[in-house]
């Protein structure tokens, strides 16, 4: 089968596949084009609550398909940062579920998810360094902003890959999980996700993202919303709450 992303919506959730068997999902040109155009479509889509990022088979993403590196080097770089940072702007809550290799263009991504759950025995590696290639400013600090200044340069100085323990101890992952065990997981997470306030997932990630200028629009969302009052009256009657604002207002 043609490189491409496969997508659908189950109960809430929206699933991105990064399929590309032959070379272990990496990421053509053509499939880091098609990334932002499909997340603003899920992200316009009231019934999507969450969305999850994973690769076709046992691995996740072995980074970008070097094939498109013998045009323009900067023209395939940026085409992956605006897929980064599509990805990163996505509204709602994001997670990356990763088995086997997240490398380069794949730990880009996963990097630019909210959360990263990880199958033990995937190797996760930034290697720019072994091709000579300047990392994207975006990414660099959004790599240091997740695992911290020391861990970040041992990544880029030296293009090594590190097994899910250490990812799990810097920071880079939030769960490993057991192999076979990673599927299970992600959907009793993203069904937990889902169940929850939009309003709070919204704000909550605009403020951990370090955005300062929309606390006044956030209160004012939160007075008009109607979330509080149903979680409330759902905790005091005993009930799941039915939140109903959304990000399309």
């Amino acid at each position: 089968m043609e490189p491409e992303l496969l997508h659908g919506v189950t109960d809430g959730v929206a699933t991105v596949v990064l399929h590309h068997p032959a070379k272990r999902n990496a990421m053509t040109a053509a499939m880091w084009a098609a990334l932002p155009p499909l997340l603003d479509g899920l992200a316009a889509d009231d019934g999507v609550r969450a969305l999850v990022v994973t690769g076709a088979g046992g691995t996740f993403c072995a980074g970008a398909d070097i094939s498109t590196l013998r045009g323009s080097a900067d023209e395939a770089q940026q085409l992956a940062v605006q897929a980064e940072e599509a990805l990163a702007a996505f509204p709602k809550p994001t997670l990356a579920a990763v088995k086997g290799h997240c490398v380069g263009g794949g730990a880009q991504l996963a990097v630019a998810c909210d959360l990263r759950f990880a199958e033990e025995g995937s190797l996760f590696g930034v290697t720019p360094a072994k091709l000579g290639i300047v990392y994207p400013a975006s990414a660099t600090r959004r790599l240091v902003a997740l695992v911290g200044p020391a861990t970040a340069k041992y990544l880029l100085f030296s293009g090594e890959l590190i097994d899910t323990p250490r990812a799990l101890r810097t920071g880079l992952v939030d769960e490993m999980l057991p192999a076979d065990e990673l599927d299970k997981r992600v959907e009793e997470f993203t069904r937990v996700l889902v169940s929850r306030s939009q309003l709070t997932q919204a704000a909550a990630k605009e403020f951990a993202n370090g955005r300062t200028d929309r606390d006044a629009h956030w209160a004012a969302q939160a007075r008009g919303s109607g979330d509080t009052a149903e979680g409330v009256a759902a905790f005091l009657e005993r009930r799941e709450p039915r939140f109903t604002w959304t990000t399309s207002g």
